[in-house]
Order: structure tokens, then sequence, then C-alpha cells
């Protein structure tokens, strides 16, 4: 991709009213852009992440023997009805009444609908396991946006739900999607904290967060200086008081943000809904459910949150919007472009995304522009290494250059981003 024909509207400066490094970056590197409070229009190098961490998830999720679904953001309030939580959820919800006097609300969550989908098509002990996943949008009426995409009126989420016969069948699903769980985070470059959480207006019994350290986390965790320990906040916690379990140094408290949370559902929806099915005895029973969410919008805040420095966004590999970017410094000289593209041809003929800075600009320009938008790696051409033979390529994650003969560079980038050659 040519930046001149591409859209990546990126700015100098922080725009006002943008207090969290997430919402800054995110607006600077041309990421996203807000239409009114709560929602935003994602932009094709938001599009570009967004795309790449549902693609990570999708993986998981299939490896994990889920299968994807995708259900109505319209859902009727009778069902709601039936679980009674139109009442624990009015807060949020966000309803209204159609042309045919319909009552329907936007759907915040899903719980309601894939139940209702399960009672009309599992019917036998013989069809269950059934795990069934989605990544839609979700509305919810919040009071107080925050954070831009981090606490948002609109935003994508990744929810699952697991049907089981029996609570041994629910334990496992239970750990098949904790698993995934772990290995989605950590595709996307994180470092997470699970602990263990209250069910809240989801219902059910067990349930686990999955957490970020960030500043602008509206939950805690319990950190260690010491040895680094990081966990549930004890209930009885006292700043400096209360000791590490693994070396008995004193905790501290640390805002952390929530990025994912699985819950052990049991048969809340189901008896509500008679989702129900017969067992080998002929005997009709509940289904027993578990129920999975990611926020996939706030997982790329939650990226920038802990993948940043002073010049901007630290993409990782496996999720940023492109892998290698071609800085092409004096794109007026023709041995230049004709390097750049060279280049640039080359990487894409290995099946790498790449994008070419053909912009007439300063090389500083250029420079901070590829620093904030985050791309792991640059390959810089200007006229002395077009002339010699040699470019520089950049590390984004470690801010490091090393110069290379322009016949191994494609090579050298296909090694550091574990292709071989």
């Amino acid at each position: 991709m040519y930046w001149t024909k591409y859209f990546i509207p990126t700015l100098k400066e922080n725009p006002a009213g943008a207090e969290a490094v997430s919402h800054q970056l995110s607006l600077r590197a041309g990421l996203v852009n807000m239409l009114t409070a709560g929602v935003y229009s994602y932009l094709p190098l938001g599009l570009r992440v967004l795309n790449r961490i549902e693609s990570v998830i999708r993986q998981e999720m299939n490896e994990a023997g889920a299968h994807e679904v995708f259900l109505p953001c319209l859902h009727p309030i009778e069902i709601w009805e039936k679980t009674g939580r139109v009442e624990s959820m009015k807060d949020v919800m966000i309803r209204f009444e159609d042309q045919r006097g319909r009552r329907l609300c936007l759907g915040p969550t899903h719980e309601e609908i894939i139940t209702h989908l399960a009672q009309q098509y599992i019917h036998s002990y013989r069809q269950l396991p059934v795990n069934l996943y989605q990544i839609q949008t979700k509305f919810r009426d919040e009071l107080r946006p925050r954070f831009g995409i981090v606490r948002a009126a609109e935003f994508i989420m990744k929810d699952a739900y697991s049907f089981d016969r029996d609570e041994k069948g629910l334990k496992k699903s239970y750990d098949l999607m904790y698993q995934a769980y772990q290995r989605i985070f950590k595709r996307c470059g994180l470092d997470i904290v699970i602990v263990e959480a209250d069910s809240g207006a989801m219902g059910g019994s067990i349930s686990h967060e999955f957490m970020v350290e960030s500043p602008i986390g509206e939950d805690a965790i319990a950190a260690c200086p010491a040895c680094g320990y990081r966990g549930a906040l004890p209930t009885d916690f006292s700043e400096g008081g209360s000791a590490c379990p693994k070396c008995n140094g004193p905790l501290v408290k640390k805002s952390a943000l929530e990025i994912g949370h699985v819950f052990q559902l049991g048969t809340k929806y189901s008896n509500s809904l008679n989702a129900v099915f017969l067992d080998e005895d002929g005997k009709q029973k509940p289904m027993i459910m578990g129920c999975y969410g990611i926020g996939v919008s706030r997982l790329i805040a939650a990226v920038i949150e802990c993948l940043h420095d002073e010049k901007g966004i630290v993409w990782p590999v496996e999720i940023a919007p492109f892998q290698v970017e071609v800085l092409a410094l004096q794109v007026t000289d023709v041995a230049v472009m004709d390097l750049a593209e060279k280049l640039y041809n080359g990487l894409r003929n290995c099946g790498l995304d790449a994008l070419l800075d053909d912009r007439d600009e300063s090389a500083g320009r250029k420079f901070n522009d590829a620093e904030l938008i985050g791309i792991p790696y640059a390959i810089v051409v200007g006229k002395r290494g077009a002339a010699e033979g040699i470019v520089e390529l950049k590390d984004r994650r470690t801010n490091s250059t090393e110069k290379f003969p322009v016949n191994e560079a494609v090579d050298i980038c296909l090694k550091k981003l574990g292709r071989g050659v």
C-alpha cells in the first residue's frame, strides 16, 4: 500500500479532551474518529488492527471447538422479560418501539438470544456439548462514555456460549475457553492478570476476569514491587500492610483494565427460556451454560495502553496494521524511489503486508509518523544508501537501527518476523 493512496490522517498534537494515552494515540495515529460521545468510526488503519485481532480470536475459538454464528442486534423485549434482566439492565438498555408497535432493544449482550436459539435446535444429550461464538456490535446507554473506545456506547465484542449436559461438561468447556483466552491475549502482546470475580448481572457461580495493568482501569489488582507478583486484591487489603504470597513483601494497589470475562452460568438462562434436552434415560433436563466475553474494540485500547512510548504506538507483529514500512526519504530522487519500490514489491511478494511512505515530506515528518503509527519494522531508503546499496532497518520495539545490503533486506525482515527464508 502506498501512503499517498491510503487514508492515514495523522495528527501532530493531542486532540482536546482526550485524557487517556490510548485515546490520544488512536486519534493521532488515524485509527478512529469520534462521531459523538461514545460512538466511533474505524478508519483504515484502525480497521486493519481490528480485523487482525478478530482473526486471532477466530483462530483460537475455532481451535477450541467453538463455531461462529452472527446474531441479531434487534431483540424483542419479551425474551428479556422471561429472564428478568429487563430490570437489572434497564440503566444501559436502549429500548424503543418500531412502527408496528413491537417492543425492541438494541442488544447490550446476547445470553437471552443464544439460549432462545439453542432451545429451538438442541433436544438430545447426543447433540451436546455445543459452543457457539460471535463477533458482534453491542449497544449500551452509557451515562459517562470515557477514554475513547475503552467505555463506549457502541462497541465490538466477542461472546461465546457453551451448552453442556452436566457440570463436568461445563468445567471442560470453561477450561478450554480459559486456555484459549490466555493464548489470545499473549498473541496480542499483553501480560494479563487473571482473578476470580463477581458474576454480577450475568449470573452463575464462578467467573474470572482477564485484566491488564493500566492507569485508566476501573478495577484494581495487587502488585508486589519486590518480586513482580500480581493477583487479586485481598479483601482485607491495606496499602503496605498486606503481604505478598510469594515473597512476603508489601503489596501495593494498581489500577487494572478488564479485557475479558468468563462465567459458569449454570441453568440461569436455560431454566428461564426452557432450553432443555432429553438425557440417556429420557428425562428432561436444563442445559448447563457457560459464557465467555472479550471486548474486541477495547482490546485495541488495552494494547496501546500497555505498548507505547513517548513517540507513539508499538504494535505487536501479529496485530499490527502493517508488518513493515518502507520509508523513501527523497521521493523526487529516481534511484531512491526505484529502490524503495523494489523493496516494497519484494516484501509483498513474500506475503508480507507492507506500507510504502511515498509522500513528498521531510524525513523528520516521515520518521515521526512511522513511530506514531507503530509498525514493527521500517526500512529506510535514502540517497546515500541507494548509492552504496545499503539500507537501514529500524525496530520499533527496541528503537534500534541496523544497516544491511539491499539484497539482504527482505530476507532479514522475514527472519525477524519469524517467517524464515
